[in-house]
């Protein structure tokens, strides 16, 4: 299914001939997905003892996106991210592949609430024209965030996006749907919630040596978080039960199997 249609929230006029476009990328610090996770104080916290961490991957395709419109359209890319200190070689890797500044809002990000009022104040207070988030974190997977500022500052939001073009105020954007992509036609300011498919893989940004150098004189600012309310609390945590061992019956013994899945599996 394929459809395509116009809708409108809320505009803001851009004179395009005196402003360049601005773009704020949201960056998750994300567990690398090949840690091995565990858990410490009887299963309250997360054990950060020999995991790598990453952009989130989500987040990754939208900044790629967002050096696109940089480096054809002129556009001025920023980062943030919601964190502490231990965050910042993941936004220093986004200023290496080209971001122009970076700002960390000194705070952990524990609940997708409060965390998107942060960045929703950042982006009010820097007037950006689009907004790129990954549509979901893959450490909390809570996937509210972005709608959440979008919210906040009653702008246009596309969702599950897998495509964004932009001409002056204009914006045309895909997003996955149930069975099929959604075309969407609106304007500027826009947040989007970002996913695999923005840009191909292929195109995803290596830091390079150059990148990496000019990345320690661009500018990261540390801001200390507005008094935001936590509605959410980490009881514990528990990891998926290990698999059980796999039991083989013969093809020609279809009662046994039928016994083994209402019995044992309880699947029928």
């Amino acid at each position: 299914m394929h459809s395509k249609f116009n809708f409108f929230l809320y505009f803001r006029g851009i004179d395009k001939t005196t402003q360049t476009m601005k773009i704020l990328v949201c960056i998750s610090h994300v567990p690398d997905t090949t840690s091995k996770i565990n858990f410490t104080n009887d299963n309250t916290g997360f054990d950060t003892t020999g995991v790598q961490f990453v952009i989130n991957p989500n987040d990754e395709f939208g900044l790629t996106r967002a050096m696109w419109f940089k480096e054809r359209q002129n556009a001025t890319v920023d980062v943030v991210n919601v964190g502490g200190p231990e965050t910042e070689p993941t936004l220093r890797k986004a200023l290496a592949i080209g971001a122009d500044a970076a700002i960390r809002v000194n705070t952990p990000a524990t609940d997708g609430f409060a965390v998107a009022q942060e960045l929703t104040k950042i982006a009010k207070e820097g007037d950006y024209d689009l907004i790129i988030a990954g549509r979901e974190s893959i450490d909390y997977n809570g996937g509210m965030v972005p709608g959440i500022i979008a919210s906040n500052l009653k702008a246009s939001f596309v969702n599950n996006c897998i495509q964004l073009d932009i001409e002056g105020d204009n914006a045309t954007a895909v997003r996955e749907i149930d069975g099929g992509k959604e075309t969407l036609n609106t304007t500027l300011p826009l947040v989007i919630g970002g996913q695999k498919g923005l840009v191909e893989e292929s195109d995803l940004k290596i830091p390079n040596m150059r990148g990496i150098m000019m990345a320690r004189k661009k500018p990261l600012t540390v801001l200390e978080p507005n008094e935001n309310q936590d509605f959410t609390t980490s009881i514990s945590f528990e990891k998926p039960e290990p698999k059980g061992a796999i039991k083989l019956v013969d093809a020609e013994n279809i009662d046994e199997l039928i016994n083994l899945l209402h019995n044992e599996a309880k699947v029928i």
